[in-house]
């Protein structure tokens, strides 16, 4: 690897984790080498990595980018303009971090994983839409693919130097997002500004909102389903305010392995690139165990978060009704981000949308996103009752 650097390519560099990674290697840069840096809307931001960290390929989706696309390659001359899936499998990378949101991220994962290339999964609906087919693929070209999301890096954490088949049960934990304690009969009133307030991470504007339905928490069950090869139905959830305990793991004798740290991405981020080593960042946050005055957990409301049981429920049916659910929940998203549907509004699009779908067992490639095209359209046209 050049060097002695791990090669890192960046898919989704001007997201929130694609932000948070490009931190940790600038901390770090006797471990980590930027040379690939991919991005969708925020050309802005990404002229400024450009600027920065002189990737030698560079990608923008979307379209009208070529232009800017040119532009960008004036700044590092002799870099080269590609797809997000063609730099996934570039020989001049080592690692691939997959940071984008929606199904973008499934094509540059499944040819990392085709290329052999070592991958840092931040994407959840890679694994929600297309988790039986991703880690086929995986398994047959012998790729690990380490998560970056924060819950299932505290079970990865937690698991080595165990037997898997001594696992119990996963307890994947949840904040409970801004409405954890907020009155039942005032949530139809919840405007995009108040769902954008989460209380304890920092993150993109499409998952802090499905943090707020506990959508987010119902995907990191499928997600973890698929991670660690482990039934659904011992998968668990709990509400955890402090964030401090990111997951823990339950054994077949009782005992009960945690992951704590602070809750800060950069985190699992740093231990995804730098596994199996630790290193030492003095940027990253340490617990104050003096201050630390106590850990609550409680049980999900259901009723309160009716996308976390859907999102279970989705994942039970499996088929094509994981790849539903994503693109329905980004379309009422983004709806409900744009003052077009109300907050309760979210669920119930989801729900129907997930009613009328006629399921695929064991899909392939183009059935899942065949599938992800139907659910958009028919989420676009969805109008309230």
């Amino acid at each position: 690897m050049g060097g002695g650097l791990k090669r890192v390519a960046i898919l989704g560099s001007t997201g929130s984790i694609g932000q948070q990674t490009l931190e940790v290697v600038r901390a770090l840069k006797d471990r980590f080498c930027v040379v690939a840096l991919g991005a969708g809307k925020n050309v802005k931001l990404l002229t400024r990595q450009v600027e920065e960290f002189r990737p030698k390929l560079l990608s923008i989706q979307g379209t009208g980018k070529e232009e800017q696309g040119r532009s960008l390659l004036s700044l590092v001359p002799y870099s080269s303009f590609l797809s997000l899936e063609e730099m996934a499998c570039h020989p001049d990378v080592d690692l691939v971090v997959v940071a984008t949101s929606g199904k973008a991220g499934l094509a540059p994962t499944l040819a990392a994983i085709r290329a052999g290339k070592q991958i840092a999964l931040a994407n959840k609906e890679v694994l929600v839409m297309a988790g039986e087919l991703v880690m086929a693929e995986a398994k047959q070209y012998g790729v690990e693919i380490t998560p970056i999301d924060s819950e299932h890096s505290a079970i990865w954490q937690c698991l080595r130097g165990e037997y898997k088949e001594k696992v119990a049960r996963l307890i994947l934990t949840a904040s409970g997002g801004p409405f954890l304690r907020y009155p039942m009969e005032q949530l139809a009133a919840i405007t995009p500004e108040q769902a954008l307030k989460h209380p304890t991470w920092q993150m993109g504007e499409k998952v802090t909102v499905d943090s707020a339905t506990l959508m987010n928490k119902g995907m990191e069950i499928i997600e973890a389903h698929w991670l660690f090869n482990l039934p659904l139905q011992h998968i668990n959830v709990l509400i955890h305010p402090e964030s401090i305990v990111h997951s823990l793991v339950e054994f077949a004798d009782g005992s009960v392995k945690a992951q704590l740290s602070s809750p800060d991405m950069r985190l699992p981020i740093q231990y995804a690139l730098s596994y199996p080593e630790r290193l030492f960042n003095p940027q990253l946050p340490r617990i104050d165990w003096g201050r630390l005055t106590s850990l609550n957990f409680e049980p999900p409301d259901l009723t309160r978060f009716p996308c976390l049981r859907l999102a279970m429920e989705t994942g039970e049916k499996g088929g094509t009704y994981p790849a539903v659910l994503c693109a329905a929940d980004e379309v009422a998203v983004g709806l409900f981000l744009s003052y077009r549907i109300g907050f309760l509004d979210i669920a119930r699009l989801v729900e129907e949308t997930l009613e009328h779908h006629q399921s695929i067992s064991h899909p392939l490639l183009e059935e899942i996103l065949a599938a992800d095209v139907w659910a958009r359209e028919y989420a676009e046209n969805w109008r309230a009752g």
